[in-house]
This record gives C-alpha cells, sequence and structure tokens, in this order.
C-alpha cells in the first residue's frame, strides 16, 4: 500500500473521533478542532508528539525516523517526529498519540 492511501485509511479511522483532513507545510495532515497534529509529507508521516514524551522518544527509535525538517533546511521541530513508509504500519498508533498529546479524545 502506498504512502497516499495508508494516510487515507488513518483519517478515515479517525475521522468518528472528530479528526478531519486538512492542510500543513504543504502537505495533507491531520487536524482536532483547527490544529494539525499530523502530515504526509514526502512520503513520511511526521506527528507532533511533543519533544521528551514516551511517544517521542518511541518514534525516534523506529528505523529511518528523524526530527521532522519541513523546510528541508536544518531546521527540524523538536516536538515532530518523521517516520518513514516502510514503517507505515506504525502510523496509525502515532497518529493516535499525536491525537492524545494534543488532548484529543480517547
Amino acid at each position: 500500500m502506498d504512502a497516499e492511501a495508508r494516510f487515507d485509511e488513518i483519517v478515515d479511522d479517525l475521522a468518528p473521533r472528530g479528526v478531519l483532513p486538512g492542510a500543513l507545510f504543504g502537505a495533507r495532515s491531520l487536524t482536532l478542532d483547527g490544529t494539525a497534529f499530523a502530515c504526509l509529507k514526502g512520503g513520511q508521516l511526521a506527528v507532533k508528539l511533543g519533544a521528551g514524551s514516551d511517544a517521542h522518544a518511541a518514534a525516534l527509535g523506529l528505523d529511518g525516523a528523524s526530527l521532522f525538517d519541513p523546510s528541508g533546511k536544518g531546521r527540524p521541530f523538536k516536538d515532530w517526529v518523521a517516520v518513514p513508509a516502510a514503517d507505515s504500519a506504525e502510523w496509525e498508533r502515532l497518529a493516535e498519540a499525536g491525537l492524545q498529546a494534543l488532548g484529543g479524545p480517547a
């Protein structure tokens, strides 16, 4: 399954909890009450997990994961982790963690 299709599945799965698709950094995003907590950019899912959180540390431990640098200019966002499509099986769990970090419904 490609990254776009996997992202669509996550949008559908989280929609009953008030999550809507949106746009952020020129990419498709997941939003709750107008605030983005994840986006699909360059075949990676980037999720705002909060620097120092257990979810953030676990996400950075995945192969190929890194701090999200939306500009590509060496200025990564400390609270966001980008996870490549090779680990798309983890994306929904990460999106759930991002939703929880935002204070969204369980």
